[in-house]
Parts: C-alpha cells; structure tokens; sequence
C-alpha cells in the first residue's frame, strides 16, 4: 500500500486507499492517524510535506492506516477522541463520543439552573459529564454506569482533568439504582437507540461496545426506562435531556408526556435531523 515515499505522497496514497475502503472521511482519517504515527501535529504534516519517511515510519503508517480499512474507529486506534474543549481517552470498551452529542451538552449547559446537580444515565468515556462540567463550572455531575471498565476509562478521564475534580462524581450503577434516594435538577442521558438489525447495517458499529449502542428491537425502550426513572429523582421543574436516534422523537416525546414531563422540546444535530428530546418535570 505504501512505498518509501516522502510524507506527502504516503498522506495522499493513504487517504485515496482509505476512500476506497469506504471512509467518509478519508483525508481526516488519514491526517489523524499518520499525524499519530509520526508524533506530528496535523499542521506538521504540511509544513514538513517534502520530509521522505524511514523504513520503520512507513511500517507505522500502514499498520494504523490498515487498522482503519477495517473500519476500527480513529479514536480506538490512536486511544484518544476530542469532544467539545477535551480530549478524551477512548478504549474498545465504550461508545465513541460523536460531534451530535456536543448538541446535548450544549441544551444541558442551556437549560440547568444555577448550581444544578446534574445526574448522566450511562455516563460511557464520561464525555457528556465532563464536557458540561467544563462548561458550567457552577454545576455538580454525577455520572452513573453499568459497566465496570467503561467506569475505568470515564475515572481516568477524570484523573486527567483535575480542575473538574470535587464537581464530577462517577457511580457503577444499573440505571438510577446509586442515587435512588439523591434528587437533581437535571437528568442527561444519551441511551443505547439502536435496534439489532443495526449492527448489520453499519458494519463499522462491530468495533463498539454492544451494549452502549442497542436497546432493543423498537429502538427506545432505553429511553422510556431513563424517563421513568428520571421522573422519580428529579425535583418539580426539573430537566430530562436525551439524546435520540432518527425518527425517535415523538415517540420519546410521546414518553415524556405520559411521565409527568411538559414543556417538550427538540434540537436538531449538525445534518438538521433531530437528535436531541427534553421535558420539564411538572
């Protein structure tokens, strides 16, 4: 795939390779991931463009490039992901945090009152948790989650911001089950929203953790158990934020409603599909 050549012929050949591949993103892709093989920032591969590479860099570059023909996410291959003003350790074990989530925090960060306590219902990287108490720095996060080692990389992501350290706890819990007895003001969640039939579909998603991203066969059976049990911790006037998949909004609306929740509304993601649900408790 790649010869002795200089950098900006290996970056070009790499991202002609990974188009074919099926990459949407081919020229990034293979930005990021030389850019991570060599140590250089995205700008250096320009400005060192005429640089021939050694044997040993261009066994690097194709073994990470290799890696992403086969679809492996970017961000598990380099093990980092940036996501609003972080960036993020990333592992196999949890969902990759995606641009259209950055539409959630931002309805969070919009709507908590001050001094809001703020509780994220499968909390994954921690990415939701952390970004809104990097945003909002009058607030306290809870982060809650099932898996033990999705917890770890959350509570090492934590380590690595110590300014947000006293604001954001992290709780391995089956849905509300740690803060039964805790109220909050706010309720976050971007639950599982696909159905199995999925995985078939977008064959990249195998790379994934299963269970971060399937509900079950409707799609929002996640979404009406965050509902039902955010209705039980959040005090009147309190906020529930979801994120939903294509189509699922009035069904998750339709949830909120028979909650207790009014006041519903809607954001659409970056390609104008709706993405984000929220309600306020009556």
């Amino acid at each position: 795939m790649l010869r002795n050549m200089k950098l900006s012929e290996v970056l070009q050949k790499s991202t002609e390779w990974l188009a074919g591949k099926g990459s949407d993103t081919p020229r990034l892709d293979a930005e990021v991931l030389i850019g991570h093989a060599l140590g250089l920032q995205r700008i250096e591969l320009y400005t060192e463009a005429d640089r021939p590479l050694t044997e040993d860099e261009l066994a690097e570059c194709r073994a990470l490039i290799a890696r992403r023909g086969e679809m492996e996410p970017v961000a598990h291959i380099t093990g980092r992901r940036a996501f609003g003003r972080l960036d993020l350790e990333v592992t196999p074990d949890v969902l990759v945090p995606r641009p259209d989530t950055e539409v959630v925090v931002d309805l969070v960060v919009e709507m908590a009152p001050e001094g809001a306590r703020i509780v994220d219902w499968g909390t994954g990287s921690g990415a939701i948790a952390l970004s809104v108490a990097d945003l909002r720095a009058d607030v306290t996060v809870t982060g809650l989650e099932r898996s033990p080692a999705a917890l770890a990389v959350a509570q090492r992501n934590l380590d690595a911001h110590p300014a947000l350290e006293g604001r954001v706890r992290l709780l391995q819990s089956d849905g509300m089950a740690a803060v039964a007895g805790d109220r909050f003001d706010v309720v976050v969640s971007n639950p599982p929203y696909l159905v199995p039939a999925d995985l078939e579909r977008y064959p990249a998603l195998r790379h994934e953790p299963e269970q971060a991203l399937v509900a079950g066969p409707v799609g929002t059976e996640d979404h009406e158990r965050v509902i039902r049990e955010a209705a039980d911790v959040l005090d009147p006037g309190g906020v529930a934020v979801l994120e939903v998949g294509e189509g699922q909004h009035d069904a998750v609306v339709a949830f909120l409603l028979t909650h207790g929740f009014a006041d519903c509304i809607t954001r659409p993601d970056l390609a104008g599909i709706v993405r984000v649900v929220a309600g306020r408790r009556a």
